[in-house]
């Protein structure tokens, strides 16, 4: 039985991503058995990325049978994980999050947290030498990761180095940074297809603060406009989701890439104050804030939820 490679629940790119690149070192250069899987269907800057490298889209899974090895990437919280995780044999954790708790394994494994903006550049400095074994279907996935988690390299998460990994991997490619992120954001922004409850789920993480549980969900668009021509029926949504995932509050922040910021949907009284104590704003009546410079949900915006 292979051993499972996964990230989080709501796969954005880099947990789309991480678990094929990883799963073919393992595979290519370790010699072991492995297979890619996810947790949930891509977002859609995942899917155009797997379509643009001809990547195979990977299994979805729900559940675990008792004693499966696996590997996890791109998360350490057992909320975004299948609830069957503890019945799993987890090996190794790769991630760029805070540590969260919660998690237990069989004995020791390797643990890799690090300060990056990306899985996927922790993953090119655990290769070592063997990164340049990548075929190009790997180093564009790797690319992909790493503009995507930065927004080319807009977010404050970004560090010097995940800028030298991508800008080695483009030339590598002889791909133009700019242009192709462009695509990539250009596919994110297209949620045409999704409705109104997906696209409250679509990249978003539980958190607990003080008693409460929050499901903390962004949209990363270069049109924000088209989601918030959807305004009344999100609102609508997000009550739904809180009901139906038994959280107390749905915060949705909907990021501006081009613009660097954020725009937060205001769907009642609770969440206005939240906002307000959260980051030092006065929402007044509106149902929406702009918060000018919030792009990061890791670095930006989960640390300063307040109630």
């Amino acid at each position: 039985m292979p051993t499972l490679v996964f990230g989080h629940k709501s796969p954005d790119t880099d947990s789309t991503g991480s678990p094929i690149i990883w799963s073919w070192y393992l595979n290519e250069v370790k010699g072991l058995t492995t297979e890619p899987v996810l947790l949930g269907e891509p977002n859609t800057e995942a899917a155009w990325m797997l379509d643009r490298w001809k990547l195979d889209k990977p299994q979805i899974i729900e559940t675990l049978e008792t004693g499966q090895d696996v590997v996890i990437v791109d998360t350490n919280n057992p909320a975004e994980l299948p609830d069957s995780i503890a019945d799993a044999d987890i090996r190794q954790i790769i991630d760029h999050h805070r540590l969260v708790g919660g998690l237990t394994t069989k004995g020791p494994i390797e643990i890799i947290v690090r300060p990056l903006a990306c899985t996927a550049t922790i993953m090119f400095d655990m290769m070592g030498n063997d990164a340049g074994r990548m075929p190009d279907a790997i180093k564009g996935a790797m690319l992909s990761c790493i503009l995507s988690d930065t927004l080319e390299f807009r977010s404050p998460t970004t560090t010097d180095h995940d800028r030298d990994v991508a800008e080695r991997l483009a030339s590598e490619l002889g791909v133009q940074i700019p242009g192709y992120a462009a695509e990539m954001f250009a596919a994110k922004s297209d949620v045409s297809d999704f409705s109104d409850d997906e696209l409250v789920r679509m990249d978003s993480k539980k958190h607990d603060v003080e008693g409460r549980t929050f499901r903390v969900s962004v949209l990363e668009t270069t049109s924000p406009d088209t989601v918030l021509k959807r305004k009344d029926s999100l609102i609508e949504a997000i009550a739904r989701v809180e009901k139906e995932d038994g959280v107390d509050h749905v915060l949705l922040f909907i990021i501006d890439i081009l613009e660097q910021q954020a725009t937060v949907i205001l769907q009642n009284d609770q969440v206005r104050q939240i906002v307000e104590k959260s980051f030092s704003t006065v929402c007044g009546e509106a149902d929406t804030v702009t918060l000018p410079g919030i792009v990061s949900r890791k670095k930006q915006i989960i640390p300063n939820i307040a109630v």
